[in-house]
């Protein structure tokens, strides 16, 4: 007898709320074709909404995390998008990455949920992988000149923090500090729901 396996598929509540004005920045943005890197791609919703919203790209998603990428698989394995490719383990910290070449690198949600040497390693990483007016899209939470731009920013970065030291909301300034350092023009910033930003950094040559 066939026993039903457990379905690894996870679902991320933000997910549904963020992904349709995520689509609209990267409808603006985006290249026409070629492959769109995504860095901690956690349940894998956000890949498989994007595929299909855009057929011409690529979508490889990526997550350091075993139930995550059981988690991609699944998601991957029900639809069954031809410009979804299978998800792979990626470390950011890890100094060479198994994609080396992409024409976006997408990172939704991280940097504010990780140690803040595992931000400038994404932003290494990018720059490695990106060609010249390649993207990096940056998704999630900012301060400001230093400053939390609401309250319920101010107590959602206490609550990081409670939950480990290292995280936290961080300040844009200092992110596109590292990024041009790391070869990146100064960012375009769109304003999204729930006192979220999209930070857009072009590669330079």
């Amino acid at each position: 007898m066939n026993l039903p396996t457990e379905d690894a598929r996870r679902f991320a509540p933000a997910v549904a709320r963020n992904k349709a004005a995520i689509t609209e920045v990267l409808a603006r943005h985006l290249l026409t074709s070629g492959l769109v890197l995504e860095i901690a791609s956690g349940s894998g919703e956000h890949a498989l909404h994007f595929a299909a919203h855009f057929p011409a790209l690529s979508f490889q998603p990526t997550d350091p995390d075993a139930a995550a990428l059981a988690s991609i698989a699944a998601w991957r394995a029900e639809a069954q998008p031809a410009n979804l490719l299978p998800p792979l383990a990626l470390d950011v910290m890890a100094d060479a990455w198994p994609v080396q070449k992409a024409d976006t690198v997408l990172c939704i949600n991280m940097i504010h949920i990780a140690p803040w040497e595992a931000s400038a390693a994404l932003i290494r990483g990018a720059a490695r992988v990106l060609p010249r007016d390649g993207f990096l899209f940056l998704y999630g939470p900012f301060k400001q000149g230093g400053q939390h731009t609401t309250p319920s920013n101010a107590e959602f970065d206490s609550s990081l923090r409670a939950q480990d030291a290292r995280w936290g909301v961080r300040d844009l300034e200092v992110v596109a500090e590292i990024a041009s350092a790391a070869g990146f023009a100064a960012p375009v910033v769109e304003a999204m729901p729930a006192n979220n930003l999209c930070v857009i950094f072009r590669r330079r040559s």
